[in-house]
Formats: C-alpha cells, structure tokens, sequence
C-alpha cells in the first residue's frame, strides 16, 4: 500500500531548479532507498516529505506531497506531520542532555509528563534501537559519552519514541565505522515490519542489501524507481546502469 505519493514536485532554491517533476509512490513498511552522485537532488527529496526545506530561505515548491491521501502542504499542520514522518541525519546529532532526556524529549513536547509513562517510552524506544543493553545503567549520562554508533542509534530512539510511521534517514552511516554501520543497517530491516523507510545513501552495496525499493536521482530528476533487484540487476536506463557500475558518480 503506497503512504507517500509526490505529484509533479518541483523545487527551486531561487533560481536553481533543484528537482524536476519528480513523480514516486512510496510503499508502507519496506526500505525505499535512494542513490545517485552528491548534488542530485536526494537529499533535497528526502527533506521534502516532512517539510525540512520550509526553513530554507528562497526555496519555492510546486506540485503535490501526500502522506496517506492527504496534501501535506494543504491538510496537515507541520507539527503533526513531523510527528508522523521522523528525520534522522548523517551526523549523528544527539541533544545536549542526558541520554534520557534525548529520548524523552519528543513525548514531553506531546505533553506527557508522568515519569512511570515516560519511563516506559524511552526503555521502549532504546530496545526498538538496539541500545537498551548497552545503556540501561548510565541513562543520566550525557548523550555525548556514546560512540558515534551508538548516538545515531540514540537519535533513532528519539525519532521512534513520538511514534511516527515513516522515518526519513539521510547518510545515516556515512560517518561511522563498518561494524556500527552493520548494526544500523540490521536496526532498518527490523524496523520496516513497522515503519515505512526512506534512506539517502552513497553506498551502492548498502542499498542492494537492505532496500525493497530505489530510487537513482541525477541532475534533480527521478531517473529511475523499481525494486531494487530490478534496479540493480535489469536498469531500464543506461545512465542507471552507467552509476550502478561506476561508470560515473
């Protein structure tokens, strides 16, 4: 079942046409990944499904975004829709708190405020994260005494402890070491029997492993969208073909 839709989507930042009539149905609970070289229009696409790139100066979009049926830039209000679609970076960036606090965070702006409630989020939230074990006794501890690794799946927690349903991820492993990587990368195909996935990445190998669904991206344009077997074994365009086998990018 497709939960996010674009229509037509076109973004300029002034005079830079940085996506053109980018059109992609978006299936619930699978990894939908997204590749092509720096400057293609990815991360730009990645922002737009939740509204990050309203905060940009001089950016103007044209055409549609639906999350379940609905115009996100019509019928839902930012605040719940970044509630429902969470974001998590290529650097990690956990807040400047306690590792309690990182994950408590959200539900506490949602307005719970009952200790045993939140208590009970934020175990949930790090065991849905792969964290809990490795930080259940130090959860008072500053976020900024974890690994990298381990801020990133930090972040995650907090992204899953307002219960969205999609998560938008980009680079997430980007700066991280191989084993952590691989711990991320296990964490996104537990989470997709609950959460519909979106991830920017630069990793072709990381793409074919994890992902149901990609999307390549060149000079703003959605060149190609299909399973990632497909895309990967049998690309309709050769330019597909041209950046899976490196021939460019």
């Amino acid at each position: 079942m497709v939960i996010i839709e674009t229509k037509d989507l076109n973004l300029y930042y002034g005079d830079n046409h940085a996506l053109k009539d980018v059109n992609i149905r978006i299936n619930e609970k699978s990894i939908t990944a997204l590749i092509g070289p720096s400057g293609c229009g990815k991360s730009t696409f990645l922002r737009t499904l939740n509204r990050m790139n309203d905060l940009i100066e001089n950016v103007r979009i044209e055409g549609k975004v639906y999350f379940e049926n609905k115009d996100i830039y019509k019928d839902i209000d930012v605040i719940s829709l970044r509630k429902k679609i969470g974001m998590v970076f290529q650097k990690p960036n956990p807040f400047p708190m306690s590792i309690y606090d990182n994950v408590a965070y959200g539900p506490r702006i949602h307005g719970i405020k009952k200790k045993e409630i939140l208590d009970e989020i934020v175990e949930n939230s790090l065991r849905k994260a792969y964290l809990w074990e490795e930080v259940k006794d130090r959860l008072k501890k500053s976020a900024f005494s974890l690994s990298g690794g381990q801020q990133q799946r930090l972040c995650i927690a907090r992204v899953l402890a307002v219960e969205p349903e999609v998560i938008l991820l980009d680079e997430p492993t980007s700066a991280l070491d191989p084993i952590s990587t691989l711990k991320i990368e296990e964490l996104l195909e537990e989470l997709k029997k609950n959460y519909t996935i979106v991830i920017v990445t630069h990793n072709m190998q990381q793409a074919a492993r994890i992902s149901d669904w990609t999307g390549f991206f060149l000079n703003g344009e959605l060149i190609e969208y299909d399973r990632t077997i497909t895309i990967f074994n049998t690309p309709k365009d050769k330019r597909t073909e041209d950046y899976i086998t490196g021939r460019f990018g």
